[in-house]
């Protein structure tokens, strides 16, 4: 059984209430809204099966925090007598707290503040007094390495480094491979079906589409030097009878488009390339379509996600070293040695992963989804380390 921590309205309920200051430049009310969910989608139902647009919404990439919370609030796991629990969920939206300053000129206290206050509050509640928070987990909205600085120049929060932190568990949308308190889950994309009949159709949608396109890429140029995505977005304008491309330059796939969709439903691949971190919501998106992910950097998926996507990742995947494009090996050549048998198969692997990496409609009973497989986990993990002989296992 899970307690959840009914902690200070500042940091959670606060935040999202001042959501209209969660962004230095954009109001973030959307974002946030409906548990995380966001907005009803819009533009979306000429596409796909009428029905299934109710469980389609423009959900945030960093609107974890505030899903996970409404999610096991409703879980059938949780407990209101912390007595009978076997974890304590910190519900603390540490991304949405740091996201205002991130990118402009604020110190390091005012970065760390939220945090703090936080580490202060727990520290005097009983449950973790016993424990020293070995039994204590919290999801992180954001990647790792925003809650990394190591020191006061560097970017980010220093919450990951505080000594109170050093023995919770971490749930966050990409992980430090080399840290054992991490747990990496999948960024929550825009489907979040309601019903049994809701995903199958879906799962059938995507098993039947008729793809059109060998490969696609959706992607951002970036104005530096060498930029990696532009050479893939140059890469698939010469190839055009192959590869289907969507400038995301600006904002304009910010949030979502039918485009997006589409080109991931009409192509066999779609190019992941690393963004500001090694891993990407669109990898999941991606993979929301039936289209079989196509990597550059390993740390994009090996070592991530393996609650998530079980088995080999060249089983559901294809990775093109980073470098021999560079160096001019043709990525269309790549995957037209792949044969239509053995893309068939990695489509359907990709597409028996989909039920565990959507977030369903928070509180609706549909299959297990990626919340409860993570719930699932953070629970056997922590009662496979109070058993005698596995004391080892926080040595992992």
């Amino acid at each position: 059984m899970v307690f959840v921590y009914d902690l200070p309205v500042m940091f959670n309920k606060e935040l999202i209430d001042n959501c209209q200051d969660l962004d230095p430049w954009h109001s973030r009310c959307n974002a946030v809204s409906n548990d995380g969910l966001g907005p009803i989608t819009a533009g979306l139902s000429a596409g796909m099966p009428e029905n299934l647009a109710p469980a389609w919404y423009w959900t945030d990439m960093f609107a974890g925090e505030i899903i996970y919370h409404a999610s096991m609030l409703k879980h059938k796991c949780r407990t209101t007598e912390p007595e009978r629990a076997t974890a304590f969920y910190i519900p603390f939206y540490a991304g949405l707290a740091v996201a205002k300053y991130l990118f402009t000129n604020y110190t390091a206290k005012e970065r760390d503040w939220h945090s703090e206050m936080l580490l202060k509050w727990l520290q005097n509640q009983h449950y973790w007094k016993r424990s020293n928070g070995s039994d204590h987990f919290i999801m992180l909205g954001r990647m790792t390495w925003d809650f990394r600085r190591s020191k006061n120049e560097d970017w980010g929060s220093s919450f990951i480094n505080m000594p109170v932190m050093k023995q919770i568990l971490r749930l966050c949308v990409e992980r430090n491979p080399w840290d054992h308190l991490e747990i990496s889950v999948p960024y929550p994309t825009g489907f979040h079906p309601k019903s049994k009949s809701d995903l199958d159709q879906w799962l059938n949608f995507v098993q039947t589409r008729n793809r059109t396109n060998l490969f696609a890429f959706v992607g951002g140029k970036r104005k530096v030097k060498s930029d990696f995505r532009s050479l893939l977005s140059s890469h698939c304008y010469n190839e055009s009878d192959s590869c289907r491309v969507v400038d995301c330059s600006g904002t304009r796939c910010y949030d979502g488009t039918w485009e997006v969709l589409e080109a991931f439903l009409d192509s066999d691949f779609c190019l992941q390339p690393r963004g500001d971190a090694h891993t990407r919501k669109s990898t999941f998106d991606c993979m929301l379509a039936g289209s079989i992910p196509v990597f550059f950097w390993k740390r994009s998926i090996y070592d991530q996600y393996q609650w998530f996507l079980m088995g080999q990742p060249e089983n559901f995947s294809v990775f093109i070293d980073r470098k021999d494009v560079r160096n001019g090996v043709s990525i269309k050549k790549v995957l037209e040695g792949y044969g239509r048998e053995q893309i068939r198969r990695m489509r359907e692997k990709v597409i028996e992963f989909i039920p565990r990496f959507v977030y369903n409609y928070i509180g609706s009973d549909v299959t297990q989804d990626a919340f409860d497989l993570a719930i699932d986990g953070v629970l056997k993990r922590f009662k496979e380390q109070k058993e005698p002989n596995n004391a080892q296992l926080k040595e992992k």
